[in-house]
């Protein structure tokens, strides 16, 4: 790293820096072959999935929160949200949801000065998950949906990593996320959305346009969720969310680009053809 006094150095540095690449690449190898067998199985094994991925991620929220190893009341609520997600293909909404109110009861009463934000958490991390698994469903249109929403984040995600380490430039949001570029967004963005607009055009036979804005707002919604846990994270004075996935961090690090998107597609599919068929709704036009 460059001197204090040669900031041009340092930047050319950092955004040069590749030596995250291999842990980065590795956990690639790892998640995503496991993300797309439990998303193929659908029903209680990517319930299941889901639950706990998601448990794993509050756990972090959790001790974030907290500033301190989790109590017994905070892991107690980390089983509950599992437990949301398990306990969907039984009993649906009501079920999960039910499951959720008790952990924000239990994190009201017993979460101290941190309630708030744990109860936040909480509503949430149950909202994601019942987006997730609702998107999925338990048709084919299911695995289509989550490779186009998938796809789209991800590669978001990966050319802005790419485009902002190699181009550099501009700070978007220095405040909240110093190492962020104006490059590595609009890189994010272009090359995001034409993979999620590729994915549209093979899985259905939809107007292309509506796609293409589809992919757009994913996209634009993954890098909001990006920042969005950046700041929160930066309100609690914390770099990852946890150690757990080499090369980025913790759960939250690398969840926070879908939920958003995850969310929109709830809301779009529901809007168009119902709860049940949240995937169809939003495949097809």
């Amino acid at each position: 790293m460059s001197s204090k006094g040669d900031p041009g150095a340092e930047s050319s540095t950092s955004r040069r820096s590749w030596s995250d690449l291999g842990p980065r690449l590795g956990s690639a190898f790892v998640l995503l072959p496991l993300t797309a067998l439990s998303l193929y199985l659908g029903g209680y094994i990517f319930a299941l999935t889901v639950g706990v991925v998601f448990a794993g991620a509050y756990r972090e929220w959790e001790q974030m929160v907290a500033r301190a190893p989790i109590s017994i009341p905070g892991a107690i609520t980390v089983v509950l949200v599992a437990l949301s997600g398990v306990i969907y293909p039984i009993l649906g909404l009501a079920g999960s949801a039910g499951v959720i109110a008790l952990a924000i009861v239990i994190a009201v009463l017993f979460g101290g000065e941190g309630r708030l934000w744990r109860a936040a958490g909480l509503a949430f991390f149950g909202l994601v998950i019942f987006a997730v698994i609702a998107m999925r469903g338990t048709g084919w249109e299911g695995v289509q949906a989550g490779v186009f929403l998938a796809v789209t984040v991800w590669m978001t995600d990966s050319a802005a990593f790419f485009t902002g380490r190699q181009i550099g430039g501009e700070k978007l949001a220095p405040v909240i996320s110093p190492s962020k570029t104006w490059s590595g967004a609009l890189g994010g963005l272009a090359l995001g959305s034409t993979a999620g607009f590729l994915v549209w055009l093979v899985v259905t036979d939809s107007p292309w346009w509506i796609g293409a804005i589809l992919a757009v707002t994913i996209s634009l919604l993954g890098q909001i969720g990006d920042l969005t846990e950046s700041a929160i994270k930066r309100n609690f004075r914390i770099k990852d969310s946890g150690d757990i996935i080499p090369g980025h961090g913790g759960l939250m690090d690398r969840l926070d680009s879908l939920t958003f998107g995850v969310i929109f597609v709830l809301i779009v599919g529901f809007l168009h053809a119902g709860l049940d068929n949240v995937a169809v709704g939003l495949l097809h036009w």
